[in-house]
């Protein structure tokens, strides 16, 4: 659900893909950007929870014009056992950016989970959670970043993520990251009876230089989840043209 809420009433689970005919109809124009990829992981850990227990393929597509990008992100297990679990995600991010390099972001998410056999389709609109999130990336001087989300729709007890990530600089050719992330009150969502911090790791990414035009980057995460007592050590591999 790669990647933060204030009201929603106003919101229809299905209105985003209305957002993609009036900005990219139109001819190409400077600014215009789409892109295509996907990521294969060994476990699809999405702040602190494993979804589908087992090795996971994550398309993604975007279309970006200036400050907006618009998309749609999926996961699919490889096993029918994980299915339950197959995600296939709308969003919409408006970025505003400031003249010493920081930035903030408006996110919208749609989820939208296609279980096998599900009673209620991508049509009916109480198969669809609506996330509205705000993030902050500071500048190069200090590039940590902030990111809180709260569940609009389809989630009575409007929970809310809260999460801070740094990057660290000291290794080299190696990009590593820390990561923090809570959910601030009981949530059925979550699976959380309070405040509880869900989701702690450190990632390693780096590229694979296969040829030297194709440098897929691969990534290691160790998550902890003190809340659930787990912890998860994820292997993954980025594709895109």
């Amino acid at each position: 659900m790669n990647p933060s809420r204030l009201t929603t009433h106003w919101l229809r689970a299905l209105w985003l893909p209305t957002l993609f005919v009036p900005v990219f109809a139109a001819a190409p124009v400077s600014g215009q950007s789409a892109s295509v990829g996907a990521d294969i992981v060994s476990r699809y850990v999405w702040r602190g929870t494993d979804f589908g227990e087992s090795l996971s393929v994550q398309p993604a597509l975007t279309f970006g014009l200036g400050g907006l990008e618009v998309g749609a992100w999926g996961s699919y297990s490889i096993s029918a056992s994980g299915a339950d679990a197959n995600e296939n995600d709308l969003w919409a991010t408006y970025t505003i950016n400031a003249s010493n390099g920081a930035s903030i972001a408006f996110t919208v998410t749609d989820y939208y989970f296609p279980a096998p056999g599900a009673e209620e389709g991508f049509s009916y609109t109480n198969s669809h959670t609506l996330e509205l999130a705000v993030g902050f990336t500071g500048p190069e001087s200090f590039p940590i970043s902030l990111y809180g989300g709260m569940m609009a729709r389809n989630d009575p007890d409007n929970s809310v993520y809260l999460e801070a990530s740094l990057p660290v600089s000291a290794f080299e050719s190696v990009d590593v990251g820390l990561v923090a992330g809570m959910v601030a009150g009981a949530s059925g969502f979550y699976g959380t009876d309070g405040a509880a911090v869900v989701n702690l790791g450190v990632s390693a990414s780096k590229a694979l230089e296969i040829t030297d035009s194709f440098a897929p980057p691969v990534s290691v995460s160790y998550i902890f989840n003190p809340d659930a007592d787990r912890a998860f050590l994820v292997f993954g591999l980025s594709v895109a043209p």
